[in-house]
């Protein structure tokens, strides 16, 4: 999918000549990269809509600047704090026999038939959303996919497992591959039911020992008192009179 965008050059730099353009309903910006950077403006509008696509932020894209066409990159962008408004964009020049570096983002598939979920019932937690990856311009992915279909409950998708696009590698260090990407783990609110439930159940078992031993004590204290009764002696009967 090719993603154009159209830019003018601009001499005018500084926070003041910014600040007009702005008024004006453009964005100040920049493209770097190659050889000597170039000042540029762009329409809000459409670059405020385009910032909205995903696929705008992972994606070659055409910047026809001044009539002449080039391959840019993405690279930073600035919103006002509190309005929907772009204040600043950088782009960066790249050549299609160099590799680039690029965050895409993770796409997840069967989440939702994953044994952990479908059977145990557990819940998908993503580690990760994006990736660092490295590759030709030509061969840069939109997206890369992660499959969950053999993922179990309390097991782990890591960096390692998942298949990348032709051309495409982990960015990165060394120990990447070990990073955890998505997992499997029983919802919160059932671990929490579950361990007040064997709590309860602790402190039922603990009162019941409690008092059966006070009720054996008692019956046997009674028992010693019966016998005693029987056992007594009957009075002697008074001595008959001669």
């Amino acid at each position: 999918m090719k993603i154009e965008i159209t830019a003018t050059s601009r001499k005018a730099q500084g926070t003041g000549a910014s600040r007009r353009l702005r008024k004006t309903g453009r964005v100040p910006g920049i493209v770097y990269g190659e050889r000597e950077p170039t000042l540029i403006d762009i329409d809000h509008n459409n670059l405020f809509h385009s910032l909205r696509k995903e696929t705008f932020h992972a994606s070659v894209l055409t910047l026809e600047l001044d009539g002449k066409k080039e391959q840019v990159l993405l690279r930073d962008f600035q919103m006002h704090p509190f309005r929907q408004q772009v204040q600043h964009i950088d782009f960066q020049r790249v050549d299609k026999n160099k590799k680039i570096h690029m965050k895409v983002p993770l796409h997840f598939l069967n989440a939702e038939t994953c044994p952990g979920v479908k059977e145990s019932g557990g819940i998908v937690s993503h580690v990760m959303n994006d990736l660092n990856i490295a590759c030709l311009p030509d061969d840069l992915p939109e997206f890369v996919e992660v499959d969950l279909a053999s993922l179990s409950l309390s097991h782990s998708i890591h960096v390692s497992d998942i298949k990348l696009p032709k051309g495409v590698e982990v960015a990165g260090h060394g120990h990447v591959g070990d990073a955890v990407v998505a997992t499997v783990q029983i919802p919160r609110g059932a671990v929490e039911a579950e361990a007040e439930a064997a709590a309860a159940a602790a402190t039922a078992a603990a009162a019941a020992a409690t008092t059966a031993p006070a009720a054996d004590g008692k019956a046997a204290a009674g028992k010693p008192a019966a016998d005693g009764k029987a056992a007594a002696k009957p009075a002697e009967k008074p001595a008959a009179k001669k």
